[in-house]
């Protein structure tokens, strides 16, 4: 990394805002340098006033998409070069905002399928813990079936139960909480076979260690961020949406 990047990072964030603060730690940590100059500039926006993005793909909320749109223009005005996202439900709706962003998205969801299409020795199944509105949307099974890898899914229960409220009680700030109930649901992941398991909701690594899994825990936040330094420091990535 150079401090001579012209890349500015726009991270389109609020959902939720523990999330996104974690994001930014992990694109800082992410980033090799001795110094500050070494670091990428980067533009965060948090709006928490986004819907929720699962009520509005179940059509029980509205759609975020003006949200995401706002705030994709607060980001290029202050002079972002490039938008990640880091809410994998919120990927849902960037086929609506790719078009009139005016600025690459990196696909936070394609580049966890890169990720683990080149892990060695090949994985087949992988086990995905994520927001019902994700799962409905069909977004890690579309990329991952674009390289062939299967997707082990929790029971309607186990979603309901130990998922989403694992996913509800790192938003509440119950961090603690949402541990058992999220090492339980990954555990019957790995039970069906998974040999990784994707914490495919950017609450779900602050409330699910990674030793507290038996199989390789795959953080598509921190997959984000390793995109990006690359992308800074050798142009574009593969995992582009616009």
């Amino acid at each position: 990394m150079t401090a001579s990047t012209s890349e500015i990072i726009g991270i389109l964030g609020g959902m939720g805002p523990a999330a996104t603060a974690d994001f930014y730690a992990k694109l800082v940590s992410m980033t090799p340098g001795s110094s500050d100059q070494d670091h990428l500039r980067t533009v965060i926006w948090s709006d928490p006033t986004i819907p929720d993005r699962t009520d509005a793909l179940l059509g029980e909320g509205p759609d975020p998409t003006p949200w995401l749109l706002n705030g994709s223009r607060v980001l290029r005005e202050a002079g972002a070069t490039v938008i990640a996202i880091p809410c994998n439900t919120a990927h849902a709706f960037v086929p609506r905002i790719a078009d009139h962003v005016g600025l690459p998205i990196v696909h936070m969801i394609g580049e966890v399928a890169q990720h683990l299409a080149a892990v060695s020795p090949r994985i087949h199944t992988a086990g995905l813990l994520a927001t019902t509105g994700t799962l409905r949307a069909g977004l890690y099974q579309d990329w991952l079936g674009r390289f062939g890898i299967r997707l082990a899914l929790p029971d309607a229960d186990s979603q309901d139960r130990e998922v989403m409220a694992g996913i509800r009680a790192v938003k509440a700030g119950d961090r603690d909480g949402a541990t058992a109930l999220l090492e339980h649901a990954a555990r019957r992941l790995s039970g069906q076979g998974a040999r990784a398991v994707i914490a495919g909701c950017t609450e779900i690594p602050l409330g699910l260690p990674a030793d507290a899994v038996d199989v390789p825990l795959v953080d598509p936040a921190l997959v984000l961020a390793q995109a990006l330094v690359r992308r800074a420091g050798r142009g574009s990535t593969a995992g582009e949406a616009a």
